[in-house]
């Protein structure tokens, strides 16, 4: 009798196989393509649109060392246009300076008068072109409380206005801070919703069963899935990024350097996010307890990670919650390296904070993940 050899069965075969098949599910539903790139996009017009000019409120610092019982100080905080901050950390400051968030700052400094007991009151404004809209009419309505002051309730104080200091600094339009929320928005969706109906429907229908009976590995099943689902958020996510840097101006300001860095960065989110879809597949009884699932852990994200608007109106111990949530942290990083130019080893914090989710999240798919 003649030995005969198995024929050898090429994985690699096996995977490329898994993975264009993954690919011909995603192009051949086309609401994939229009929740993954379309609806980001409208957002994208839409949202960046708002705050263009910032109303009637003007948010103005008051610099360390200013008086705050003169009669300027007085005027300005009884005009409800006028919403007076304070900052103890001066990089927090300047952080909001260049980013546009503060009308400006102001120093205010008296000088009492030995002989009439008036005396003299300086302002000084520093502000930068970030705030450019609405540093005119507030200095409009600095003269103006000027001249109340001196003319009406107080004709024996002198009220002076130095020159305002304006710095030239990059601007920052509303589409930076917009853009890199929807990439989130765009990835925690298509991705959680994508990965647990394909897994789960794979399952149900036996597919996976019967891949059982071929040599394919089960890894090769699942890298074949993520493959092509990180891809085609990858494609997603690169023409939101040249819509937004070429139609709207998003600024990326390390060029392809800083594109690199975010597709590095949605990796690394995708990945975490393959990992929660895989959990929630394989916890649900029915395709219907899919979407609640997603929704429960989806939606606090999407309202506390810095989405649609900044979470730092919030109460400091809310602030702290947002913290720990990884959407919050992908944000985050996303606006650092596109608009501050910084990489992978600046973003440290939010790296970290990831990568503690991974783990975690790996660690229970482990114990949770269903094949049958």
């Amino acid at each position: 009798m003649s030995n005969q050899t198995e024929p050898s069965y090429s994985q690699w075969s096996a995977l490329t196989a898994m993975t264009r098949a993954g690919f011909r599910a995603i192009f051949a539903n086309p609401i994939a393509i229009v929740f993954s790139i379309i609806f980001p996009i409208i957002f994208v017009l839409i949202f960046s649109a708002f705050g263009t000019g910032r109303g009637t409120v003007y948010k103005i610092a008051l610099l360390p060392g200013s008086d705050t019982v003169n009669a300027v100080y007085r005027a300005l905080q009884k005009n409800p246009s006028v919403q007076l901050v304070e900052f103890s950390d001066s990089a927090q400051l300047e952080k909001e300076l260049i980013k546009g968030r503060l009308t400006g700052a102001l120093l205010l400094a008296s000088t009492p008068s030995p002989n009439t007991g008036a005396g003299s009151i300086r302002v000084q404004f520093f502000s930068t072109t970030a705030s450019g809209p609405t540093i005119a009419p507030f200095l409009d309505l600095l003269d103006y409380i000027r001249l109340r002051q001196q003319a009406a309730s107080q004709p024996d104080t002198s009220v002076s206005i130095d020159r305002p200091v304006i710095r030239e600094v990059r601007k920052y339009r509303p589409i930076d801070f917009v853009l890199p929320g929807q990439l989130g928005f765009s990835i925690l969706f298509s991705t959680l919703f994508g990965i647990a109906f394909t897994f789960f429907g794979l399952r149900e229908q036996g597919v996976l069963k019967r891949f059982f009976a071929t040599p394919v590995h089960r890894i090769n099943i699942l890298i074949g899935i993520g493959i092509s689902r990180i891809s085609f958020q990858l494609l997603s996510v690169m023409i939101l990024l040249l819509f937004g840097h070429w139609v709207l101006d998003f600024t990326l300001q390390q060029g392809w350097i800083s594109v690199l860095h975010i597709v590095s960065f949605t990796i690394m989110m995708l990945l975490l996010l393959m990992g929660v879809g895989l959990i929630f597949s394989s916890i649900a009884k029915t395709d219907a307890t899919i979407p609640l699932l997603i929704n429960l852990f989806a939606l606090p994200q999407l309202l506390l990670s810095g989405t649609f608007f900044s979470v730092e109106a919030f109460p400091l111990w809310l602030q702290r919650i947002c913290d720990m949530l990884p959407l919050k942290q992908f944000n985050d990083a996303i606006r650092k390296i596109s608009f501050e130019g910084l990489g992978w080893l600046d973003c440290g914090k939010e790296f970290g904070i990831l990568l503690i989710w991974m783990l975690l999240v790996y660690g229970l798919l482990s114990r949770l993940l269903r094949w049958e």
